[in-house]
């Protein structure tokens, strides 16, 4: 690691000298490697990976640029992404997380609500970025249900083809695919600036009591996707759901549509780490053939 070309880079972008004088691991994180670095008077979040990473750093400041211009959670400010030796890397604001209550998870649903009505004209994005480590396909389209077939559900469905998850599961796939109409038939969706990939481990609660949420997988979609997300590894407190419906009430058809959206996090799942989340998704598919009938 070449630290001090870190310093310039980081000097170069704040507009002034950053002089490392310690650096300490972070943990909790699965796919890249986190430290804090300080100098006398400041702290930064760094993250590092192969090099060949860099333009995942470089989406990913990006979103952060993206939901903070949506003026309603809170991110951390990225500094700045650059390559150090054999490792690519983004250096970004350092957040000291605390404790959080009710009232902080009712603030966290309204201000989700309010970065979600930052819209554009287009699903997607301006570029492809990723989930967890897998590519996550952007291409920009007017309409949700064809941008959902083919750089969802479809991408998923390939990768799952490759990695070898049973035909049966694949041919009820396809099928859901050409059947994704029935579920948006009274429905249009707006899009909307999404996290893209709102889990428990993605949020945090800063030490000033305020929400944080890191980590994204940024795209404009419907926001029912990422409300699904926070449903799908335990949930969020029940303020955080009533505050946001406060703010812009979910229509009735989310509670069957979460289950298509929380498919394409499942499937991912399974091209990343293999074993039950092929049943698992195999399950949820069966659920959603039966509500096409």
């Amino acid at each position: 690691m070449e630290w001090q070309s870190i310093e310039t880079n980081i000097s170069d972008n704040l507009g002034r000298t950053f002089a490392l004088e310690s650096q300490a691991n972070v943990g909790g994180g699965c796919i890249n490697t986190a430290m804090k670095i300080s100098s006398v008077n400041e702290t930064y979040f760094i993250k590092f990976n192969d090099i060949d990473k860099l333009a995942m750093f470089e989406a990913e400041a990006e979103g952060l640029r993206d939901m903070a211009a949506a003026n309603g959670v809170r991110v951390p400010t990225p500094i700045c992404t650059g390559t150090s030796g054999n490792q690519s890397y983004i250096v970004m604001e350092h957040i000291a997380m605390g404790g959080g209550n009710r009232a902080v998870m009712s603030e966290f649903g309204e201000q989700l609500a309010q970065m979600h009505q930052h819209t554009s004209t287009q699903f997607g994005w301006h570029r492809d970025n990723t989930i967890g480590s897998t590519t996550q396909v952007n291409q920009q389209d007017h309409d949700w249900v064809t941008f959902w077939q083919q750089w969802r559900l479809g991408y998923q469905l390939n990768l799952a083809t490759r990695h070898g998850i049973g035909s049966r599961t694949i041919q009820r796939g396809e099928k859901l695919q050409q059947a994704l109409t029935h579920f948006f038939s009274d429905y249009t969706p707006e899009p909307s600036i999404l996290h893209g990939d709102l889990w428990s481990g993605n949020y945090g609660i800063s030490e000033q009591g305020e929400p944080v949420i890191f980590d994204p997988a940024t795209y404009f979609g419907d926001r029912e996707a990422d409300i699904a997300m926070t449903e799908l590894f335990g949930g969020f407190d029940q303020t955080f759901y009533t505050a946001y419906q406060s703010v812009w009430p979910l229509d009735v058809g989310y509670k069957v549509r979460k289950t298509l959206y929380n498919l394409y996090h499942i499937l991912n799942h399974y091209n990343l780490f293999g074993g039950g989340y092929g049943a698992q998704a195999d399950g949820m598919i069966e659920q959603l053939l039966a509500e096409v009938g």
